[in-house]
């Protein structure tokens, strides 16, 4: 396996650096960040250690405790992306315990290793993509201009379509017997047309192609222990003893080169390659986030009920989190250095709900803070993606120029403050509403509006939205 290199590990970023790299879309929770960046920092020195004592290192799994729209998720997704890990969120109330209809704990280890594949092979066909499209260009013009006649016959004479002077878009001709071309006219003509197809002379014209399907057919596998989610299909059983299945597409050209550029990237990656590096990659870098643990905590009691299947969940998940191996379609996998990270609001349970041995596993908590009003206004204003600049910019598209004045912004907060503290409590999603409630008109007027710009201030959010927060009942509805 290749590890991270000295000259990597002095490229990353140090926690502080990572808790930076946060603020940029998060507002607030200085804890959970720092919590997070420690964690992804002692995963980098856990490399750095002797192969002797590195696989004595566990990873330090965090339990973070909040209510919901104040970005526990959010964290975990950025600090992926950071690390440039295999990510994947699941909800604990999805699976259910062995022996009940559900799914089983171990697609999630399943599920992120497909997502690893996707990444790593993402990375692969990009590192080949000129190749690809030089290959791509190859195949256009052997099809558009074969050194020999066709024997496919799914077009007739297609280098004649392109440059005969009779021929329009998408139109064929009566097949004509031409005489045979010398080599050094071919060749000319050849290049000619490579060049036309180079220069996009000829993107808008249509050509026919046998493409290879990328959907093969599946079969389930039914059994104990979530076969059916190991994903067996007819061709990986068959390893590829029977031909590849091709389909006859009618594509522009334009399109034809991307398709085909994507056949010939796959072509030249090593796909074994790609499986390794992956594997690698989730059982030393892969992160899963647990989210609504809360809904799972609960200890049996006494005449059974649904608290026996939670903590039959609790259970199962036990071992994923303690270190397993996993039986994937591409191999096993060890979850021993996979970082989970669980979130729930724990409103009517608390943490020492979970089973002693599922709580032992987490052993760093974060307790994040509700939002307040000003963090309503910097989330309004701050993140590089904050809500104002998506709405402006959406509506730009329009023609429309939207300007969020101060006032506006700290009205619209206030109101997001006091609907949560009047109704549900939903932190940072309630200001979703809010905006979509204020543009509501304008995003439906856009296209025909006579004034190309608007100020959205205190007075337009309190117009637009004071009869409903005053009306309890509306605004539960409503906002």
């Amino acid at each position: 396996m290749t590890l991270l290199t000295e000259a990597r590990l002095k490229d990353l970023m140090t926690p502080r650096q990572i808790v930076e790299e946060l603020d940029r879309y998060i507002i607030g929770q200085k804890k959970a960040k720092r919590a997070v960046a420690v964690a992804l920092r002692n995963r980098f020195r856990r490399e750095r250690l002797d192969p002797s004592l590195r696989d004595e290192v566990i990873p330090k799994n965090i339990l973070m405790i909040g209510p919901t729209g104040v970005g526990k998720t959010e964290v975990a997704r950025r600090l992926a992306k950071l690390a440039q890990a295999p990510f994947i969120k699941v909800e604990a109330t999805k699976y259910t315990e062995v022996g009940y209809i559900g799914r089983d704990v171990e697609t999630m280890i399943r599920d992120l290793m497909e997502i690893a594949i996707r990444m790593v092979e993402s990375e692969r066909m990009e590192s080949v993509e000129d190749r690809a499209s030089e290959l791509a260009i190859d195949r256009l013009v052997e099809h558009l201009a074969p050194d020999k006649e066709s024997e496919q016959g799914s077009i007739v004479n297609p280098f004649q379509t392109l440059f005969g002077a009779t021929m329009g878009m998408g139109q064929s001709a009566a097949p004509e017997k031409e005489d045979k071309k010398s080599p050094e006219e071919l060749k000319r003509e050849r290049g000619e047309l490579r060049a036309k197809l180079l220069s996009g002379e000829l993107d808008e014209t249509y050509v026919e192609l046998e493409l290879e399907e990328t959907a093969t057919a599946g079969i389930s596998v039914l059994g104990p222990g979530g076969l059916e989610d190991m994903g067996m299909n007819v061709g990986e059983i068959l390893g590829g003893i029977l031909p590849k299945r091709k389909k006859s597409r009618k594509l522009k050209i334009s399109e034809a080169k991307a398709v085909l550029a994507q056949e010939e990237a796959r072509k030249l990656i090593d796909s074994d390659e790609v499986k390794s590096v992956a594997k690698e990659r989730v059982e030393r870098r892969g992160i899963v986030f647990l989210d609504e643990i809360d809904k799972i905590a609960g200890r049996s009691k006494a005449g059974g009920g649904p608290d026996v299947s939670r903590e039959g969940v609790q259970r199962d998940i036990l071992p994923i989190v303690e270190g397993s191996t996993v039986n994937t379609k591409h191999g096993p996998v060890k979850t021993d250095h996979i970082l989970f990270i669980a979130a729930g609001a724990f409103h009517l349970s608390k943490p020492s709900d979970l089973i002693p041995e599922l709580q032992g596993r987490f052993p760093i908590r974060v307790e994040l803070e509700s939002l307040t009003q000003d963090d309503f206004e910097r989330i309004l204003t701050e993140p590089e993606n904050a809500l104002t600049r998506q709405y402006a910019a959406l509506l730009a598209t329009e023609d429309v120029e939207v300007e969020f004045t101060a006032d506006g912004v700290k009205e619209m907060a206030a109101i997001a403050q006091r609907v949560n503290d009047g109704t549900e409590n939903i932190g940072a999603r309630r200001l979703h509403t809010i905006l979509e409630k204020v543009l509501e008109d304008i995003s439906f007027e856009a296209p025909e509006l006579d004034s190309p710009r608007v100020v959205v201030d205190a007075k337009f959010v309190t117009e637009r939205l004071s009869d409903v927060v005053d009306d309890k009942d509306l605004s539960r509805y409503i906002l």
